[in-house]
């Protein structure tokens, strides 16, 4: 008869024939014996049937509810797929049941780190670490969390601890360097330098040590030679993903197909009583972040972080594939799509988040605007109008030249495959003039009380008027509080983790200037925008 501890160790050895017959026997004997569907999960999970796993995960906690190990491999499937908030009940349930098994408790922090709750996520990680000060993986997970809550000490403690132990460990390079800003007397450049050599023909490897080499070169002010590096760092990955223009364009096109008128009036009117969603939106890297702090740090406001929910919402609708990336058919579909099931789906998904306590510290329970900061929702902008006509969109605009360089010297996921336009400085180009055009096209065709444009440069240079001018797009009443969004002390859990920490500051604005001819390449593709 299976046991827990002999199925594990035949799933560790991939002997998953056995497991499946052992488990189906014991299942024969006991239709409610919640170990064999348990034992399934993970065999669905490691073979890649996800789908499969949730369904044997779901009948393994059905029936051994008081189980953590079922809980937690439950909730983590969850969480990779993107239910996020079925993911957090049941790591909820886990954490109730508590567990003594480090490689668990880290099991339960990164599902509460994938699902935004990161002060939850901490005192896992550090369980982990305590029971297995060795493995490196743990002390990174709790670096990571500790970044994104602003505990830059605890961080930068962690991910010096997973260097000590893997010196090779290249993303905890990167997130080092990432943390402060390097100094003559503080660097680890030739460090750098030399593990990027050892890495030849690991494009990962080179992408972040590329990466982290360039910043450092950035905060020694050695500008063109940061820029450099970025090139060296991007070029195996770059011939690795083989970006096609040509799909971006007809994307963006697509796009544009789709009709922005509002969804009907019945919508409007059962919803003009709930939360308000504020949609931040724009490129990457020119100010959502701190267009989200300034709004969440209202006492009405509350940001649910970069849902993916929207767009995996109007896949589902027009039945095109749900794996995180935009594509073209789910807009091509969209005249078939009943927007305003979308739209109440989206409300009702989204309600829990706005009362979740964990999601926004020192909130009084008043709230009645979400914000959804998830950058690349511009493609929606039609879609979302025709789900929430009460919803507010804002686009943050920046100078394309400093747009198109932060988003070339950004480090994205690499598995998000929206961003491989980001290897390459022209074809990152090409896609800003691609975003400038379909920009223009929402301004038109969306009505001006629900589409806002604000310019990253205004903000920084004239605070209070431009905080004043969201709040009043947003109807919301003014509050002090949203001029000292620094002291926000919501989670982060973005590339902007140190900066919005800080007052504003205009250092970033012109910052291509710095890059000399360096950057002729990517005026002449901007061509008439890059003035």
């Amino acid at each position: 008869m299976i046991t827990f501890t002999t199925g594990m160790k035949l799933l560790r050895a991939k002997n998953y024939e056995t497991v499946y017959k052992q488990s189906i026997e014991a299942l024969r004997i006991n239709e409610k014996n919640p170990l064999p569907f348990f034992l399934l999960g993970v065999l669905a999970s490691d073979t890649g049937s996800h789908g499969k796993s949730l369904e044997l995960f779901a009948k393994a906690c059905e029936h051994g509810a008081e189980n953590v190990y079922y809980q937690t491999y439950f909730a983590k499937a969850l969480a990779a797929l993107g239910y996020h908030d079925l993911a957090k009940k049941h790591a909820d349930i886990a954490a109730g049941l508590g567990t003594q098994d480090a490689l668990l408790a880290d099991m339960i922090g990164v599902v509460y780190s994938r699902t935004g709750y990161h002060n939850l996520a901490i005192p896992f990680f550090e369980q982990a670490v305590k029971k297995n000060p060795r493995w490196a993986k743990f002390q990174f997970n709790l670096g990571a969390s500790a970044e994104f809550i602003g505990d830059f000490e605890k961080a930068k403690t962690a991910y010096k601890n997973v260097l000590s132990l893997e010196p090779k460990f290249y993303l905890a390079w990167f997130s080092l360097v990432a943390l402060e800003k390097q100094t003559p007397d503080n660097n680890q450049l030739e460090k750098l330098k030399t593990l990027f050599t050892s890495a030849a023909g690991d494009a990962e490897a080179q992408l972040l040590l590329g990466h982290a080499a360039a910043k450092t070169l950035e905060d020694l002010e050695r500008f063109e030679e940061s820029f450099t590096w970025l090139e060296k760092g991007k070029a195996l990955k770059r011939n690795q993903v083989g970006y096609n223009q040509k799909t971006t364009s007809e994307l963006f096109r697509t796009a544009k197909t789709v009709a922005a008128t509002a969804a009907d009036s019945r919508l409007a009117s059962s919803t003009a009583s709930a939360l308000v969603p504020i949609f931040v939106v724009g490129l990457p890297r020119t100010g959502t972040t701190l267009v989200d702090r300034i709004l969440s740090s209202h006492p009405k406001v509350r940001s649910a972080g970069e849902l993916t929910l929207f767009s995996e919402l109007a896949q589902a609708a027009a039945q095109t594939p749900i794996n995180g990336h935009i594509n073209a058919d789910t807009f091509l579909a969209s005249a078939r799509i009943d927007m305003s099931s979308v739209g109440q789906a989206y409300l009702d998904k989204t309600k829990d988040l706005a009362l979740n306590t964990n999601l926004v510290l020192n909130k009084n329970g008043d709230t009645t605007h979400l914000i959804d900061k998830m950058p690349l929702n511009f493609f929606y902008v039609g879609l979302i109008h025709r789900a929430l006509p009460n919803a507010k969109i804002i686009v943050l605009r920046r100078g394309a030249l400093d747009s198109c360089l932060s988003n070339y010297r950004q480090l994205f996921a690499t598995h998000n495959r929206n961003y491989d336009y980001s290897y390459d400085i022209e074809n990152t180009a090409s896609y800003y003039r691609e975003f400038d055009a379909l920009i223009a096209h929402w301004r038109v065709i969306i009505p001006p009380d629900r589409f806002t444009e604000i310019a990253y440069e205004d903000i920084v240079n004239d605070q209070e008027n431009q905080t004043r001018k969201l709040l009043d797009f947003c109807e919301l009443d003014w509050d002090e509080a949203c001029m000292n969004f620094h002291k926000n002390t919501a989670p982060v859990a973005t590339a902007s983790a140190v900066q919005v920490r800080q007052p504003l500051y205009s250092g970033a604005i012109g910052r291509w200037k710095k890059y000399g001819n360096k950057l002729n390449a990517l005026k002449a593709a901007l061509g008439d925008l890059a003035g």
